[in-house]
């Protein structure tokens, strides 16, 4: 076995024996299972020590694959698995608390939040009041596909601008339902190991094709299935379906009024309105909160909606405008 070998080897045995240690420091009754990667992985550990159970939300106007995934992964580790199919009616509620909880109306933020809200609501219907969730995974591992084609040297730069502004919904909105969540990967000793290991560990091919977290998947071959471990990165909006809120509010909202209200609100407020479901959730984001404004004068300033945006970000969190 050649020495490089062994050093992957070791990595794992690491990678897997410091989560292993996490998940029982942050043992919790539920998890938001999406059958991805990273739940599947916590779910794997947490069952050993916890009789768990799972939560996973669907739309049900829209395909969902999540599903099967989870069902295959509460199957093997003998998990109690509610699957809830969120109706158009029930996310146009959701959709009002979610953006006035994270105090934002960027799409992609709303869409993946506000699967999190419904499948801690559906927790906490059934008496549960501690979840685990995979958060993290992503971040320290290059998970997302716009990290695959860096060198090393530009991936582990771009991941520390990552670790910099790092935050997870999951745990704004499990404090708004007085719940808690658990999240193993950002345990301080797994986190530290993870943002030490070498980025061609990271992102490496693998069959032919590019993978993200490629050390991580490697790591748990063996314990989960390998369409588990190798699953592409798939977002939670593309999951539970509602990547499909754009579709939907493009044939709900007439062009005339999109221009409309796109335009006033550039003239009125100073928001830039990208597309129909941008102008949907920037209206509840102003009935609920007003229009946004800079705390800070001095400070960075979105120039697409005027909020403040955190020094050294190129994410505005309150309007999805990027690169800014």
């Amino acid at each position: 076995m050649t020495s490089e070998a062994l050093d992957i080897k070791d990595t794992c045995l690491k990678i897997r024996s410091l989560l292993e240690e996490s998940v029982k420091r942050n043992l919790a009754e539920g998890i938001l299972l999406s059958g991805g990667l990273d739940t599947s992985i916590i779910a794997a550990l947490a069952s050993k020590y916890q009789k768990l159970k799972a939560f996973t939300v669907a739309f049900a106007e829209a395909p969902s694959p999540d599903v099967e995934y989870a069902k295959q992964i509460t199957k093997m580790f003998k998990l109690e698995h509610t699957i809830h199919k969120l109706t158009m009616k029930e996310l146009k509620t959701a959709l009002r608390t979610t953006i006035r909880v994270l105090k934002s109306f960027d799409p992609m933020e709303i869409r993946n939040s506000v699967v999190i809200l419904v499948d801690l609501k559906e927790a906490k219907k059934a008496g549960v009041k501690t979840v685990l969730t995979g958060d993290g995974a992503d971040e320290l591992f290059a998970g997302y596909s716009f990290l695959l084609n860096y060198s090393p040297e530009e991936l582990n730069r771009e991941l520390q601008k990552i670790w910099e502004n790092v935050h997870f919904s999951s745990q704004d909105l499990a404090a708004y339902l007085k719940m808690k969540v658990k999240l193993p990967f950002l345990d301080d000793e797994f986190q530290s190991f993870a943002k030490q290991v070498e980025p061609e560990l990271k992102v490496q091919r693998e069959n032919g094709s590019l993978y993200g977290k490629w050390i991580l998947r490697k790591a748990f071959e063996g314990i989960l299935p390998p369409n588990i471990v190798w699953r592409v990165k798939t977002p939670i909006e593309q999951g539970s379906g509602t990547a499909f809120l754009p579709q939907i509010f493009d044939e709900l909202i007439k062009d005339t009024d999109f221009e409309e209200k796109s335009r006033n609100y550039l003239l009125e407020d100073g928001v830039e309105i990208r597309d129909k479901e941008h102008l949907t959730y920037y209206e509840i984001y102003r009935s609920k909160i007003g229009v946004p404004s800079p705390k800070d004068s001095e400070g960075k300033i979105c120039p697409k909606c005027n909020s403040n945006v955190k020094k050294g970000s190129t994410y505005c969190r309150t309007c999805g405008a990027y690169p800014i």
